[in-house]
């Protein structure tokens, strides 16, 4: 774990800009998803920043025009090697932007492209797989309470402090349905999965990356607000679906597709944040920004079962690691 915390770095970055118009969000794959949380939070609540989340090349080919010295780029990249979001990094550099990036691996390239880096945990547990997802928000939070006062400062740190622990004791409880679910599910050509809220990108990832890159599954994957403008003409009997349901704010979205689903008589499996005590560590102010990193640890342990059950290791690719693309 880097010395440099969210904190820090936001104290650090105010001391030599006093005022930042935009903080910009860029990743690929699995670390863009891991970004939304805090590019939520940050829409959300600052009431002066501009903000957005947009892929590594789409930052390289089309870059707003906007970006300069008073924005603050945030990268992430697992394994710090992903070019696209390399070069992102150092393309905001040269054009005058902060640059913060997070990466699992100290000294890798966009490490070395930034000017503030957070080295973090993945392997560990299955708290540490959204390591990278919580501290990009504690990010966000820093820089709204630093640059603009966040009123719900200290409710935040609270549900940071809760949420590693509280993944690692729900994991241990969902097992037998996590097998259930694999058992159900090992056999479908697709299954489609909803979110919404801050969550909204782990059915994103979930679909893009557990299930399509890890699974070879096709996953399509959509806002639950959004399945009631097309995508529920799809649900008939037995059709699987994953619907992941929020604490908070966008629960009456969730469970109103959730109702939809048991009226047509869907194959669903339901991932509620409620069922895992997240108000146990996120007061109401805060609770919606904490859902994805809950609901993400803990669908870890369905999709490790998924994979058994089809006996595909989530390691297993056919274009990945081997070809040039």
């Amino acid at each position: 774990m880097s010395s440099n915390t969210p904190e820090s770095i936001i104290k650090a970055i105010k001391k030599d800009h006093k005022a930042i118009k935009q903080v910009l969000f860029v990743g690929c794959g699995a670390s863009m998803a891991d970004l939304y949380p805090a590019y939520y939070f940050t829409l959300r609540e600052s009431k002066s920043l501009q903000t957005a989340i947009m892929t590594g090349n789409e930052f390289n080919f089309d870059t707003p025009k906007n970006v300069g010295k008073d924005t603050i780029v945030i990268s992430a990249s697992l394994g710090g090697t992903t070019p696209e979001s390399v070069e992102a990094t150092k393309h905001a550099r040269e054009l005058g932007a902060t640059t913060v990036a997070l990466s699992h691996n100290e000294g890798s390239p966009i490490v070395e492209a930034a000017e503030y880096t957070i080295v973090h945990g993945f392997d560990k547990n299955y708290a540490e797989k959204v390591e990278k997802m919580a501290l990009a928000l504690e990010l966000a939070v820093e820089i709204v309470n630093q640059y603009e006062g966040y009123d719900y400062y200290n409710e935040a740190q609270m549900a940071f402090d809760g949420i590693y622990d509280l993944i690692e004791d729900q994991v241990k409880y969902v097992g037998p349905n996590a097998k259930k679910f694999a058992e159900q599910y090992k056999d479908e050509k697709t299954i489609y999965v909803m979110a919404s809220g801050a969550t909204q990108d782990v059915a994103y990832s979930t679909a893009n990356f557990l299930f399509m890159e890890m699974q070879w599954i096709a996953a399509p994957n959509y806002n639950s607000g959004e399945y009631f403008h097309g995508p529920f003409e799809l649900t008939v009997k037995d059709a699987p679906f994953l619907l992941y349901a929020n604490d908070g704010k966008t629960r009456k979205m969730d469970m109103r597709a959730l109702t939809f689903l048991q009226r047509f008589d869907a194959k669903y499996t339901l991932i509620d944040a409620k069922d895992f005590g997240l108000s146990s560590i996120a007061g109401p102010h805060v609770i919606d920004y904490f859902n994805p990193m809950l609901l993400t640890g803990v669908f870890r342990k369905y999709a490790e079962e998924l994979a058994t059950a089809r006996n595909h290791p989530l390691s297993k690719r056919r274009y990945m690691w081997k070809l040039e693309y």
